[in-house]
């Protein structure tokens, strides 16, 4: 971004929620400039509510592990409804406060045991070496639709117990709702398109969740279906709610990550020379992706009471926006946080988050992108860029829509 650019809006006169800010690439350069000046900024109300934008990674940790001062239930991004009638307050694991919160955490993380991890791990190898030995075999590919998005949908139907003969389609849907653009052709999809694809999804888990709740079986909507608080059974709604919350967070991370990833591997050779001619680097490569690529921007809480952080006094309803993509690259915790260095340790970044609200879907994002760079350094000695690189236009989403690639076997 030019500094021009930067310095307005350390000055307060850029909005940080403008999506312009992130058309060209990263915007580093303005996290540094506020961390340094006004690391608890309020940025004015300009398109969204005025905010309280947190740049700092001590300030980050601290709101996330205080889910009473700072409440989920009330919007979690910029430019979502936060009003009081929000259907998924209350509801939705990501959404929701303590103590229903740690209730409802309690039966989704029966889907995610160590047993069950060590299961989806054949599964997401086999997914592995199915996508790239066909990308291999073509000299190459769109890696992010190819490979990098199929993946996750794909461990995350298996979770939820979508039979196989469905999956290719819930891909197609769930890229249309959530992903901005039909991948196939990387065009731009309208609202209708996206509420049309949503509301089809709700209607595939709908009838799925029927069928679940008559005939029991080990999935996550089995889990769902059969889960109750406090005595009362879930309604369809909140299992359809938390089915979506899981197919949005399963997805996004791990595409994005694996996709900024290998962008940032091909243009820095020395990394995937290392990661090629020593797989027992992939583990902490991994971590450094995570934390490189950060493809949760940001995540918004409510004050629920007066609070105050770094010297600012922070009122009773007022928002307050965790900038993880800021935090992760602040030089008090990471030392040369600029530079893309898959040895890093220790490497405490908070991509997942941190505290009660901690990503649940962690270590199978973990055990994807693990598995992805092991299989593809072992089978690929050469990874070329073969077309331009598209990112997401977001405020909510970094990460990137196309990376056409050559793979050298």
């Amino acid at each position: 971004m030019p500094a021009q650019g930067v310095a307005e809006a350390a000055a307060g006169t850029v909005n940080l929620a403008d999506l312009d800010l992130y058309e060209h690439g990263d915007p580093d350069a303005v996290w540094a400039r506020l961390r340094e000046r006004s690391p608890v900024y309020r940025n004015p109300g300009t398109g969204v509510a005025a905010f309280w934008a947190l740049t700092r990674y001590a300030d980050a940790v601290a709101v996330y592990r205080d889910a009473t001062t700072f409440s989920s239930e009330r919007g979690m991004v910029l430019g979502a409804d936060t009003g009081a009638g929000d259907p998924a307050a209350g509801r939705m694991l990501v959404s929701t406060d303590p103590p229903r919160h740690t209730k409802l955490r309690k039966i989704v993380n029966r889907a995610f045991t160590p047993r069950t991890m060590g299961k989806l791990e054949h599964t997401v190898r086999d997914t592995v070496g199915h996508l790239l030995g066909r990308a291999i075999s073509a000299g190459g590919c769109e890696f992010v639709d190819d490979v990098a998005a199929r993946l996750p949908v794909a461990i995350i139907c298996d979770l939820l117990g979508v039979p196989r003969a469905d999956q290719d389609w819930m891909y197609h849907l769930t890229s249309t709702a959530f992903g901005g653009g039909d991948p196939a052709s990387a065009t731009e999809v309208t609202a209708e398109d996206r509420l049309e694809a949503y509301g089809e999804i709700f209607d595939y888990y709908r009838e799925l969740a029927d069928r679940r709740r008559r005939d029991p079986g080990e999935d996550l909507v089995s889990i769902l279906a059969r889960g109750e608080i406090d005595g009362d059974r879930l309604d369809v709604e909140e299992v359809l709610l938390n089915c979506t919350n899981l197919i949005i967070g399963g997805n996004e991370t791990t595409r994005h990550a694996a996709a900024g990833g290998l962008l940032a591997c091909m243009t820095n050779e020395g990394a995937w020379r290392r990661l090629r001619d020593d797989p027992a680097t992939v583990p902490t490569a991994v971590e450094e992706i995570l934390r490189w690529t950060t493809p949760g921007i940001h995540v918004l809480r409510t004050a629920t009471t007066d609070t105050e952080l770094g010297g600012q006094r922070i009122r009773a309803g007022e928002k307050v926006v965790v900038f993880n993509a800021a935090a992760n690259r602040d030089p008090a915790v990471f030392d040369a946080p600029q530079t893309f260095d898959i040895d890093r340790t220790p490497n405490k970044h908070i991509t997942f988050g941190q505290g009660g609200h901690f990503c649940l879907g962690s270590a199978l994002a973990r055990i994807e992108l693990t598995v992805l760079f092991e299989e593809l350094t072992r089978r690929v000695r050469q990874v070329q860029p073969a077309g331009p690189v598209r990112r997401v236009r977001s405020c909510v989403l970094r990460g990137i829509r196309t990376l056409p690639v050559r793979l050298v076997p």
